[in-house]
């Protein structure tokens, strides 16, 4: 009975202990939930934060993607291309510069053949020029009046006449000059004569 007596007396004695330690578990606990609750939420703002990277990344890599795939699709289109040149348009590229060489070479033999026949007909074309000229000199002469030709002959060296004939025109010039100038001379001296002895002509060939 006095055991009976002396438990319940300590059982009151051993409860603030206990309710001590619940208080103290549940403070524990709740900042341990609190510490946790702050860490899922950092953790959730980086799972969005790396979601959102992930979401950026990603349409930067279909992007990417996308260009990939369409430069793949140039070069498979220029390969065929130049696969299509290899067999079909470099031999006819070929062919070609071979008729062009072929056709150089024929060139080059006969282009001093061609050469010789255009110095032959540019030598024709000179001549027959200077022909062509000499006749519309001859010409011209021949229709200009005969007082431009005599004035031509005897004062200018651009006629188109013989030396003998200039010489033989200008010496007759010259003979005919001094026996006009010798007539009229004399035609002075006898006036000059007639006036000095105060003749009359009149009465002198009346008499």
């Amino acid at each position: 009975m006095s055991a009976k007596l002396a438990n319940i007396w300590e059982l009151p004695q051993q409860q603030p202990v206990a309710d001590a330690n619940a208080f103290i578990t549940t403070n524990k606990l709740e900042a341990v939930l609190k510490r946790v609750s702050r860490q899922a939420a950092q953790y959730e703002f980086q799972m969005r934060d790396l979601e959102t990277k992930l979401a950026e990344n990603l349409s930067n890599f279909r992007a990417i993607d996308s260009l990939l795939q369409e430069a793949f699709s140039v070069l498979r289109r220029n390969s065929r291309r130049a696969d299509k040149a290899l067999t079909s348009q470099i031999p006819e590229i070929t062919a070609e510069l071979d008729d062009s060489m072929e056709a150089l070479s024929e060139l080059s033999e006969t282009l001093p053949t061609i050469h010789n026949q255009v110095a032959d007909i540019r030598a024709v074309y000179d001549s027959g020029r200077k022909k062509a000229q000499s006749l519309v000199a001859d010409l011209t002469w021949l229709n200009t009046e005969f007082y431009e030709r005599w004035r031509a002959i005897i004062f200018t060296s651009s006629s188109p006449v013989s030396m003998r004939w200039k010489v033989f025109m200008r010496f007759l010039f010259a003979v005919t000059f001094l026996v006009c100038s010798w007539i009229m001379w004399i035609a002075l001296l006898g006036g000059y004569r007639a006036y000095r002895h105060k003749l009359v002509w009149g009465e002198r060939l009346m008499s």
